[in-house]
């Protein structure tokens, strides 16, 4: 049975993703990127999760458990690994021809990191035949977690988009928006982990969480129309 868990929780993670990264892709549908570097750059991310799973348990051995810090530690290690996974397969690149392409890569790289980690988490419920929890966790994490990625990822690619026509700024765009993922990734799993009451206050909370997220998934797709050029638009 190993085979056929480790395949359901494989495309439990994966699937979902695929939806979001087609809603993302539509953004830029008029000139898509090759199909080749989208597949890239999400294979990429999700071979970014093992030496981020690495550098998070080292982190854990130096700063107190669950404490700010180490959250703020995992989300940075996050970012940088995704980042670096887009950088690596694409964005240094000629495929990086014009501002949009940052958002896209980056979101790209970003799914695939949360397809793997989602698949990980949900191994865990369903090697244990807990199909509901398994089910639950999984769109916790659908309209959560993976958003979550893509809008953290965003906030990178935005300020690269922003650096396009400013190649000899573009590194120091590149770490204020490494910065800005890092904080709001570090936002969203503090106050995940450590909101707290009845069962009914945590789900109160938990969904005042997610509506935070959707409005910065929404501010951030008004951005990306700021920053299409007219060739983009059809």
């Amino acid at each position: 049975m190993v085979p056929l868990e480790l395949l359901l929780a494989f495309l439990g993670g994966v699937l979902p993703a695929l939806v979001w990264l087609f809603f993302w892709l539509m953004e830029d549908r008029c000139e898509p990127e090759p199909k080749r570097y989208i597949f890239y750059s999400f294979a990429a991310g999700m071979v970014a999760v093992l030496p981020t799973l690495i550098l998070q348990a080292i982190a854990k051995e130096y700063l107190p458990p669950m404490s700010l810090g180490l959250i703020g530690a995992w989300a940075l290690i996050e970012e940088v690994m995704k980042f670096g996974a887009a950088y690596f397969v694409a964005l240094r690149l000629h495929v990086f021809d014009e501002p949009i392409d940052a958002v896209v890569y980056l979101v790209t790289a970003a799914l695939g990191f949360s397809a793997l980690e989602n698949a990980l988490f949900l191994w865990t419920p369903i090697a244990h035949g807990e199909l509901f929890k398994s089910i639950a966790m999984g769109e916790s994490r659908f309209l959560g977690a993976t958003l979550v990625h893509a809008l953290s990822s965003s906030t990178v690619g935005i300020a690269l988009a922003l650096s396009f026509y400013k190649p000899h700024m573009r590194k120091m765009y590149a770490v204020c928006g490494l910065i800005l993922a890092a904080a709001l990734h570090t936002a969203y799993n503090y106050f995940i982990l450590t909101t707290q009451g009845t069962d009914i206050e945590r789900a109160q909370g938990t969904f005042l969480i997610f509506v935070c997220v959707w409005f910065g998934v929404i501010a951030t797709l008004l951005v990306v129309e700021r920053l299409k050029t007219p060739k983009d638009y059809c």
